[in-house]
């Protein structure tokens, strides 16, 4: 039985995160001529190419495309059995990079890392905010918190808690555009969306006797963040369903009312994605257990 070529592997994974021959030796401390050896001699035994090279730019194959993930993998695996082995005798150190929604992540997540990061002084975390959809793997994420139903895929998800999503609208948009009842009133009402699902437009909703109903709103104002939606709603500008973390405050205080109070959308998952590896270094490990104890918060 012939071994897998794993240096060859991980080079040509350090080639693609990096985009670049000459970076990735430098990220490697090797040459660039090691590199581009290593990767010649992966192309030979698998009998496809995997980059197209020119001289000013460098772009995967397909095969290459089908195979990065692959490789990054098995980077990835070898790195996590290095360092598991090495936080066996040390005290947990090094950096951890966490992904997470932007104002999930100002409001929730970022006063747990400044607490976790008191707590363990030698772990540095990288904590990258956005509500696009990222990829965890190309962007060399350890883990990321998304608010979102998961589909089906490599990675692995953990469900914290579930999200409670309010439909809601100011005092003075209701006093003057009336209250909907039912759910298939919001056709003639002005209404906000959330641009990052797939159809933002397309309200579902769940109500008496597991009744389910979708409609379909006008937009007034479509936006990529949740939170940005706060000063058109106050100003009565429309109607729009938001996350209990961003508008809970808001009706506490009554600048917001929850309206169809008997009809709900269906609550989000909170969940903790990981790349699709079951081996993470001990600094990892404790950043995960420690969010997964504070999901509540």
């Amino acid at each position: 039985m012939r071994l897998p070529d794993f240096e060859a592997w991980a080079m040509f994974a350090a080639v693609v995160e990096h985009r670049s021959f000459t970076d990735a030796a430098k990220a490697l401390s090797v040459s660039k001529a090691t590199v581009s050896k290593a990767v010649t001699r992966l192309e030979e035994h698998l009998d496809t190419s995997l980059f197209n090279r020119t001289s000013r730019r460098l772009a995967l194959t397909e095969s290459g495309k089908r195979l990065a993930d692959h490789a990054h993998r098995i980077l990835a695996e070898g790195q996590a059995a290095e360092e598991a082995a090495r936080d066996e005798t040390a005290d947990l150190s090094g950096v951890v990079r966490l992904g997470a929604p932007m104002t999930f992540g100002l409001l929730r997540v970022a006063p747990l890392v400044a607490e976790f990061t008191k707590l363990n002084p030698l772990v540095d975390v990288d904590l990258h905010l956005s509500d696009a959809h990222i990829d965890i793997v190309d962007m060399g994420l350890d883990a990321t918190i998304r608010i979102a139903d998961m589909p089906d895929s490599s990675l692995r998800a953990r469900r914290l808690a579930d999200v409670t999503i309010h439909t809601v609208a100011s005092p003075a948009y209701l006093a003057q555009r009336g209250r909907p009842q039912h759910p298939s009133d919001l056709g003639t009402h002005d209404c906000m969306c959330y641009s990052n699902v797939t159809t933002p437009d397309i309200w579902r909703f769940a109500g008496p006797g597991q009744q389910n109903v979708v409609v379909q709103v006008r937009s007034r104002l479509t936006v990529n963040s949740g939170e940005a939606m706060l000063p058109a709603l106050r100003q009565g500008v429309g109607i729009a369903r938001l996350p209990d973390f961003i508008v809970g405050d808001a009706i506490a205080a009554g600048d917001l009312e929850e309206i169809l109070l008997d009809w709900r959308p269906p609550p989000m998952g909170l969940h903790l994605v990981t790349p699709p590896s079951r081996l993470r270094p001990a600094r990892v490990e404790a950043l995960l257990d420690f969010l997964t104890r504070h999901h509540g918060c």
